[in-house]
């Protein structure tokens, strides 16, 4: 699992990205995009960006209720 400040930072950046694209259409965005894209992928074991923003979030999930203390 990556770390998941990193995978927020990504998540967040890919989102973003994604976003300005739909506006602007420049190929500096698409160029960020797929840069971005292609980390969180390679990060999560995926292909597609929607797949590897699903994942990072149940990965992110995951390590925030391991951090939780067990509540009984």
């Amino acid at each position: 699992m990556a770390y998941p400040p990193h995978l927020r930072e990504l998540v967040e950046r890919c989102e973003t990205l994604r976003r300005r694209l739909a506006v602007d259409h420049s190929a500096e965005t698409a160029r960020r995009l797929e840069d971005a894209t292609h980390t969180l992928c390679l990060l999560t074991g995926t292909r597609r960006l929607d797949t590897a923003l699903h994942v990072a979030r149940q990965q992110m999930a995951e390590a925030m209720r391991r951090r939780q203390p067990n509540q009984h």
